[in-house]
């Protein structure tokens, strides 16, 4: 049997948007049999820093001290940094950070900080900038100066809650993310979801998502966009704060559980297949997929053992249907089957595993999973 015979992802058509790191995925995809159509959503250099509008950003944060001060990029800190050390203002940055309460987004910003001697007080495992904001609501930050490094696109409605909650914010806007300067290879990817010509598509960054939605607005065919990435076109992110950016369209996403390029590339390489030979079901606006042995909710694989795996299974032949505990009671492995009892603790584990909302209790009569 020759290499090629053996790719997971022979057959598969993958489109990619992204504009940094692009040869490291695209070289993965194909290594694994995909063909790839690349169509960057943004610039080829999309970090675009304005070094007047950041030095003057930067004499206004060391004017006066600083309470709070929230990092959000690896990439914006570390350019930030970089500006500071040719103004040889570097030191007197770091005092001013460094005397101030330290909250970062996620491991990046965390891993740009530590470099310089910084370290953080906090940062959510979610790497959702959410969740830095729920850590503060409720706090009183009444006349705490708080510092915000922007990311790529604006953080003024960031701004403007923690300025409800009392504070002196200042946002820093390291860099600017600019869209791509040809944009007829995104026109092109957008006619191949809009035709459910590719399989998935890859994004690495929450610009990259609205740059594409935005571009399907454009061209008059975001509808079919949409219904696309809900039926057949699986719409892959590196990362919560990526897939995020689709949730106002009503779009479904697949993530990692570790916001890395190579593990986004293996969720293809495990999703794609299974989509194609599996069952996928639409459960309380979760994606189920059945293959074999092999259980995934959004795209994230769930392990259960022979029990609570039959139950399931048997659930998911019809969903939305009761299936009752003499029916599952049926369907449990040999030696499994001894009681009702043994039928409501395999529920409990597949509860445990997908979520309490996907298995609903019918009264007196069973069991079905929640369709739609």
């Amino acid at each position: 049997m020759t290499e090629t015979a053996t790719r997971p992802l022979d057959g598969f058509l993958v489109g990619v948007t992204a504009a940094r790191k692009v040869d490291e995925q695209i070289g993965l995809l194909e290594r694994r049999g995909a063909r790839v159509e690349w169509a960057p959503a943004l610039s080829l250099d999309p970090n675009h820093v304005d070094d007047l509008q950041l030095r003057a950003a930067t004499d206004e944060v060391l004017a006066r001290p600083v309470g709070m001060f929230l990092a959000t990029t690896g990439v914006g800190m570390k350019a930030w940094f970089a500006a500071a050390e040719r103004w040889g203002i570097l030191d007197d940055l770091l005092a001013g950070i460094g005397a101030a309460e330290i909250l970062a987004r996620g491991p990046k910003s965390v891993g740009a900080l530590r470099r310089q001697g910084l370290r953080e007080l906090w940062a959510p495992e979610s790497e959702c900038f959410e969740d830095v904001l729920a850590h503060l609501r409720g706090r009183d930050l009444s006349g705490l100066r708080i510092v915000v490094q922007e990311h790529g696109q604006s953080l003024s409605m960031v701004a403007h809650a923690l300025r409800r909650q009392g504070a002196d914010v200042s946002v820093v806007t390291v860099y600017r993310v600019e869209g791509a300067e040809d944009p007829t290879p995104m026109f092109r990817m957008i006619d191949l979801i809009a035709e459910r010509k590719l399989d998935a598509v890859t994004f690495t960054s929450a610009p990259a998502a609205a740059a594409l939605m935005g571009a399907a607005g454009v061209t008059g065919r975001r509808d079919e966009v949409v219904a696309a990435f809900q039926a057949d076109v699986v719409a892959t992110c590196v990362g919560p704060v990526t897939a995020a950016a689709f949730e106002l369209w009503g779009v479904p996403t697949i993530r990692p559980e570790r916001s890395r390029l190579a593990a986004m590339v293996k969720l293809v390489e495990t999703e794609l297949p299974a989509r194609r030979s599996g069952t996928a079901i639409d459960v309380a606006g979760h994606l189920l997929l059945l293959h074999g042995d092999q259980i995934l909710l959004d795209g994230v694989e769930v392990r259960l053992s022979a029990a609570p795996m039959a139950v399931l299974q048997s659930l998911a032949v019809n969903p939305g249907h009761v299936v009752s505990r003499q029916e599952l009671l049926a369907a449990l492995p040999s030696g499994l089957a001894n009681s009702e009892h043994a039928v409501e603790m395999a529920v409990a584990r597949v509860r445990a595993a997908v979520g309490t909302r996907l298995v609903q209790t019918v009264v007196k009569r069973g069991y079905r999973l929640v369709a739609g």
